[in-house]
């Protein structure tokens, strides 16, 4: 019979030491949230530039946000599993997707059913059969 030879075997394993997770962090990324998101508001609300500008200006914004709160918040950048950022990040995506279609979806039909008195009258004498 043949012998089993017992010897130790090196395994590789990975030396990644996770970031330790601090106050500042979530503090930057709160910060940096809400100056984003007042921004975006008083640009939106006061019509400061013309529309394409403004477009690209609140996309621009949005992005930057979802960056920051994907680096500060989720920790993305700091991981090391790539099989896990996939994964969060597609996740994060579809809840991106979900809430500003939604959000879309909502406004548009809400625009639909809350029109002005004058459009509504106009629209009324418009119709012959009443």
């Amino acid at each position: 019979m043949s012998q089993i030879n017992h010897q130790p075997v090196d395994i590789l394993v990975s030396t990644h030491q996770p970031e330790q997770v601090t106050l500042r962090g979530y503090v930057i990324g709160f910060g940096g949230s809400i100056v984003m998101t007042i921004t975006a508001y008083l640009f939106a609300r006061y019509g400061m530039l013309n529309k394409p500008v403004m477009v690209a200006l609140l996309a621009f914004l949005a992005l930057a946000q979802f960056t920051l709160q994907l680096v500060y918040f989720l920790h993305l950048g700091r991981e090391f599993s790539p099989r896990l950022k996939l994964l969060v990040t597609v996740f994060m995506m579809i809840i991106v997707f979900i809430l500003v279609g939604g959000s879309i979806w909502i406004m548009n039909n809400l625009d639909g059913r809350m029109m002005g008195t004058k459009v509504m009258i106009k629209y009324m004498n418009s119709q012959d059969g009443l």
